[in-house]
Parts: structure tokens; sequence; C-alpha cells
């Protein structure tokens, strides 16, 4: 089964777009996950000149690497920035994307305000408008209290809408919510239209996140359950090494090129 299989750019975070674009080309990736993460990882971000954007959008061009999605974490429990995600949703759109990602709550920055499931689908019924209007798929990513696809699919439902679904994090399902990984991936399969390859070692609740095939995460399975229910969802790899963060660039590039490596070791044509 063909599927789109990217590289998310946070992979990258402490680095500059550029060094991304040139280490997941040389990876052998052809897609990109863009990040515009406020205060964390602002790879593209609203508040960039023109000129820049259009600068990083010829770089992508001209190293064919398609950025078919972005990273544009907001709290989408807070009304105020919702405001704050329809501009990412119109930065996704200037780099023709398909997909727009987003955690619930915030994915660095504190929240300010919590509220229940039911409002937060109501507030994102709100986006809905906007995510037809540039023909972009929001995922809904499994982070912080939000940690488990369980959680998640209760919130798509209530949305009801084809522009919806859960972006599936492998490995924050067990660093957020400690669960059985595949009961939980089962449990809402039918909801899951992208997913983050992102492996796990040490304690459940240890930030450590290395490169693919080299932590505990049975990424077969994962690949296994897809097929099964004919889930051909993009893949997005997503390395966020130990709290420390990585120690150079060059180990950065190395865990991207192990990860191509080991996707194809188990069968994925990337």
């Amino acid at each position: 089964m063909n599927r789109i299989i990217a590289v998310n750019s946070n992979t990258y975070h402490g680095y500059s777009i550029e060094d991304a674009i040139d280490g997941i080309k040389k990876a052998g990736f052809r897609y990109v996950e863009l990040t515009a993460t406020k205060g964390w990882t602002e790879h593209v971000f609203p508040n960039m000149t023109f000129e820049r954007l259009c600068k990083i959008k010829d770089e992508l061009k001209n190293n064919n690497l398609i950025p078919f999605s972005m990273s544009g974490h907001c709290n989408l429990m807070d009304r105020e920035r919702l405001e704050d995600f329809i501009l990412n949703i119109k930065l996704a759109a200037f780099f023709g994307c398909d997909y727009i990602i987003s955690s619930i709550g915030e994915a660095h920055l504190k929240d300010r305000t919590e509220i229940s499931d039911e409002e937060v689908a109501e507030h994102i019924r709100e986006i809905v408008p906007f995510l037809q209007e540039y023909d972009l798929q929001l995922g809904i990513e499994n982070h912080g209290k939000h940690g488990t696809g369980k959680q998640l699919k209760k919130i798509v439902e209530l949305v009801d809408s084809p522009n919806v679904m859960i972006n599936y994090d492998t490995a924050n399902a067990i660093f957020y919510g400690n669960v059985n990984l595949e009961e939980d991936i089962v449990s809402s399969i039918d909801k899951i239209g992208y997913i983050h390859l992102k492996d796990k070692a040490g304690a459940y609740n240890e930030w450590n996140f290395p490169a693919l095939g080299q932590g505990y995460i049975d990424f077969k399975m994962i690949m296994e359950k897809l097929e099964q229910t004919n889930n051909n969802c993009p893949l997005s790899i997503e390395i966020e090494f130990t709290s420390e963060g990585a120690r150079s660039l060059d180990e950065i590039n190395e865990a991207v090129k192990d990860s191509f490596d080991y996707l194809k070791s188990i069968g994925l044509e990337i």
C-alpha cells in the first residue's frame, strides 16, 4: 500500500528550516511537515515577511520536497487563540498543504483556558468553514491531557466533519496516556487520518524519543492495523530525542537517515 511518508521539521528543533530541508532531502524523503508551533519551533510562521515565506517555498521546490502538511499547534480551548489558528490555516494553504495539525491544548506554551470536550468540539466546528475554504484536513493530535486516541475519537465524533480527524502520535499515547498502544489504536483507528511516527524509549513518562527502530514502539503492528482496515493515512516522522535535545545537527541528520532505513527494512516504500 503506497502512502505519503514525511518528516516533521520539528525534528530539527533549534535549527533552521534550511537545515531541515537539507537533511530531510539527503536522507531520501520527498515530503515534509512544516512546523509553525508558537514559542517552540517556528520554521514558518504567519508573522514572517512575505519575502521570507516565498524564499522558504522556493527552497522546498528547488529541493523537490513537497510541504504536504503543517503543524500549527494552538490551544483550541482558548477562543482568543482561534484567530491564530485561522492564520495558520491560511499559512498552510500558502504552502499548498493538504493537512494542518494541532493539539487540543498548547503544544509547548501554558494553557490559559480549559473547557469541556463538548465546548472544544464547538470551537472546532467554528474553524471548519475555513478548512473547507482552503481544502484542508485538520488532524487533532493526542497530546497533554488529551493524550489518547480514545479521548480524541469522542471529540472528532462530536465535531462530525469530514475535514476533522485524529493525528495519532504513537509515542504521545504512551508518554501522556500511558496506554496499551495496540488497544488504543484499535479503539480509534476509524477516526485516524494522520499519524506521527514517533518512537519511545525509557520510562513511559520520560522525555525520550529516539530514531525510529531504536525504541520499543511496535511499528510493524501499527502498519498491520492500518492495512487490515484499509487505512492509507499519511505518516510523518518526528524525533524529539531526550530532554537535553539533539547534541548536534549531525546527530539529527543521522537519526533521520536511520529512520528512513528502518522503515525501508520493515517493508515501507518511501
